[in-house]
Formats: structure tokens, sequence, C-alpha cells
């Protein structure tokens, strides 16, 4: 009797709960991330530092034109606001900025203005970071699914994020942030993977969805071209793990019903960076009873290149 692609990587549910070497691994990477993605904000924060410095006064700020971005940043105005403002309008924003807060900071300004520019910059960079683990969560696993390919010698292609234009993958091509698909042939078999996809049938958003089918074919909104669908969650924060299962496994059972009122049954999987004993149990659980195809601890090479291989191999 085959076994079940699960048991490839796993034996049991403990090999699915994330050890503390990764939590502690996970959020090292988490904060050079981060910091990598806060050198231009302070780059900027320099700049304008700089500029601001040839003022003898508050006031004297408005009059300095290379800055005005940097104004109005620092009076709580967004870069996608100001396509949506009047020329008077960020004027009047960067004076009430001067009035209520630099001119009160007389001699310090300067300072005054830096830190309240840093603060509007931080707060849009936390935003960012609240997307990071599934960013790079996603980036992990298609590097995965792109060595499986290589080494199984598949032809294979992926397409750009932005302009969904399909591309030769090239070899030296590390950025796997700008992959949004990757297409492969395996023999005679044509599948074309699609991550963060809203699935018509499901009415809701998925993040990997695997297809038979060629590309000048591929209909999303055919139930019956659908191979596979998963969840990935790259959250390695352990506190919110019980939260991030209970999102996807709502999901994955809403996939699973809304195949099933077509009378289809596509395999669903689950990916996950934080992993905690009792989730993992439910996780094994779904996996024996063939709720789950397959899941896999990402943090785990093991682990990820199996998954990858089962779905390269679909």
């Amino acid at each position: 009797m085959t076994k079940p692609p699960y048991r490839r990587h796993l034996n049991s549910s403990a090999g699915l709960e994330t050890t503390y070497e990764a939590t502690r691994a996970g959020f090292v990477a988490l904060a050079l991330e981060k910091n990598n993605r806060a050198t231009p904000h302070v780059d900027d924060a320099r700049t304008l530092q700089e500029a601001a410095s040839q003022a003898q006064s508050a006031s004297d700020l408005l009059g300095i034109k290379s800055i005005q971005n940097g104004l109005l940043t620092a009076a709580g105005i967004s870069d996608k606001a100001t396509f949506h403002l009047q020329a008077e309008d960020k004027t009047k924003a960067i004076q009430e900025l001067i009035e209520k807060f630099l001119i009160p900071a007389k001699t310090k300004f300067v300072e005054e203005l830096v830190f309240r520019f840093l603060l509007i910059r931080g707060d849009a960079l936390g935003g960012s970071m609240r997307n990071i683990g599934g960013m790079l969560a996603q980036q992990r696993l298609t590097r995965a699914i792109l060595s499986s390919l290589r080494i199984a010698g598949s032809p294979h292609y992926w397409q750009n994020t932005k302009s969904r234009v399909w591309l030769e993958r090239e070899e030296d091509d590390k950025d796997e942030s700008s992959v949004r698909g990757i297409h492969w042939q395996n023999g005679n078999k044509s599948r074309v993977l699609i991550f963060n996809l809203t699935v018509p049938l499901v009415k809701n958003n998925v993040d990997l969805c695997l297809f038979n089918s060629t590309l000048d074919k591929l209909d999303e909104t055919n139930p019956n071209t659908y191979i596979a669908l998963g969840e990935l969650k790259g959250g390695i924060d352990p506190a919110g793990a019980d939260e991030h299962w209970k999102t996807a496994r709502t999901s994955l059972d809403r996939i699973r019903k809304s195949f099933a009122k077509a009378n289809l049954k596509p395999h669903t999987f689950f990916i996950g960076a934080a992993i905690e004993e009792k989730m993992a149990g439910e996780i094994w659980n779904d996996l024996k009873t063939g709720a789950l195809s397959n899941a896999a601890n990402l943090n785990e090479d093991d682990q990820v290149v199996s998954i990858s291989h089962w779905l390269c191999n679909l």
C-alpha cells in the first residue's frame, strides 16, 4: 500500500511542532528584514536634517522647496494622500506643522522635524511589516518549488506580480518576491501554480492554487481545473499561531465544502511557520482522516522540500 505523501517527511504530530531554535531564528530574520527596510527611511531623515539645517528658524522651512515632501510627511500626510491634495492644502498642512510643533521647539526645531518625520515613516513601516512574514514564507516556498523543478529538469516559467507577464526563469534571477505564479511541464502534464488568488467557487482568497492547465487555457472560474489548494502562514510568533491555524482551517473547510458541492475533491494542504503542540495534533488528525492531503512546517528544510516535490509531481 502506497504511503500518503505526508509520511515522506512526518512520522507523528511532533514533527510538525516549531522548535524554540526555529522560533528564535524566525524572530532574528524578521528583525534583520525590518532593519533593511528601515534603512531608506533613516537615509531620508538624514537628508531632511541636512537640508532643514539651512533654515535660521522654523518659519524659514516653508521656503526650502527641496524638502516640501519631507515636511508633508512630518505633518502626517502620506505619499498617497498628497496626490489628492491641492497645492494650497499642502501649504496649509505644513504651516500647521510649523506653527503648532516646530516653532514651540525653538532652537530644536530641526530635531523636532526629524523626529516627527521618522515617527510617521515608522508607522508606515510597521504596517508593511505586518505582512512581511507572509512574504518571506512565500519566497521560501517559491525557492523550494523552483529548486525541485530545476533538479527534475522541468521547463518552467514565472509570472511577474506587477506586470502579470510570464517569463522564462533565468538561473541568476533570485528575486522570488516578484513571483505571482509558476508554470511547468512534467512529462505530458502542464501545471500552473498561482499565489494569493480569489477563487470564484469559494468566494475567498486562497494562498496557493495548483491548476491542471496550460497558460493559454488557464480558467480560474472552472473548478474542474483545480488540483490542489493550500494555506500558507508565515507568522513566527507562537502567541498568534493558534489564531492563524483557526483562520487557515476555516478557509480549508470552506474550500472542501465548496468543491464538494460541485462533486469535486481537490487536494488541500497547510504549511505554517509557527505550529504549537495542540495545533500540530489537530493538523495530524486532519492528515490521518484525509481532510488534509499534506502539511509541513516551513522551518524544516526536509519538510519544505518534500511538500514542494509533491506539488511539482501532482
